[in-house]
């Protein structure tokens, strides 16, 4: 049987990216196979979205798509016996990978390497993509419809996937760290922990929309809210003091660099 998507891998991401896709009605659940060596995974799947599930990853490749979703770590195991998958597409979303080793291990096949981050659970997730010279426009228009599921879609040059996994592929935990200090902060000055998460949240969900409604720079807005000899400005030359900006972009360039160890590896 030939299914029109197969996910290689029925962990976090793999179960984010097929929520969203079930319930935005873009596969029928029969037509979606998952790949997974844990029977509790492969029970919980089937159960609670009505897909297709195999321990046998070669029964898996018979797809029109084949997401792989495995740790980058174990892609060569997951691997082995697939270099000849009848997969029409092949979709990689593993940090690291480039699309030269995987046509190594998939010669002659349209490979796309995509990088999706956590947030696709809820279906704010931001995926960069890229292809190899083998894909139509009919497989990357589709390959976009996975990935418009689970939130925003940018194409990018591989070069930059790296990058882009050190930014947005780590971020989330970057933001959650934030407002996990932020939080901490409130309770320090006297708020209840309940409060002061709520608090936290919603003033970065906030800053996040407004600045992607107004289209201002965050110099703009930042600006807008410091006033002079005021408790912004106040707290800004803290955070400089204890150098936020430079731990931040330290932080995407050390994930850019994991993320091209991993490559190596």
């Amino acid at each position: 049987m030939k299914f029109q998507l197969s996910i290689i891998g029925g962990g976090v991401m793999g179960e984010a990216i097929l929520s969203r896709l079930v319930a935005s009605h873009i596969y029928v659940p029969a037509d979606v196979c998952v790949s997974d060596p844990m029977p509790e995974r492969r029970d919980l799947l089937a159960q609670k979205y009505g897909v297709q599930v195999t321990p046998n990853n070669l029964v898996a490749a018979e797809a029109e798509i084949m997401l792989l979703a495995v740790k980058p770590q174990s892609l060569s195991a997951a691997a082995i016996g697939l270099s000849n998958a009848p997969a029409s597409c092949i979709v990689s979303i593993l940090a690291g990978v480039t699309l030269a080793q995987l046509e190594t291990m998939f010669p002659n096949k349209p490979i796309v390497r995509a990088m999706p981050n956590t947030p696709a659970q809820v279906g704010a997730g931001v995926t960069a993509i890229a292809a190899n010279a083998l894909v139509n426009s009919t497989q990357l228009e589709a390959v976009r419809k996975i990935f418009k599921a689970i939130g925003t879609v940018v194409e990018v040059a591989e070069s930059l996937m790296d990058a882009v996994t050190g930014l947005s592929g780590s971020g989330p935990a970057y933001v959650a760290l934030v407002i996990e200090a932020m939080a901490d902060g409130g309770v320090a000055a006297g708020l209840p922990r309940a409060i002061a998460m709520q608090l936290a949240m919603q003033t970065v969900l906030g800053t996040a929309q407004l600045l992607s409604e107004t289209k201002l720079h965050p110099a703009q807005l930042k600006d807008q809210v410091t006033s002079p000899a005021g408790t912004t400005i106040a707290a800004v030359a803290q955070l400089e003091k204890a150098g936020l900006r430079s731990a931040m972009i330290e932080a995407v360039l050390a994930a850019t660099h994991r993320a091209q160890e991993l490559g190596k590896q």
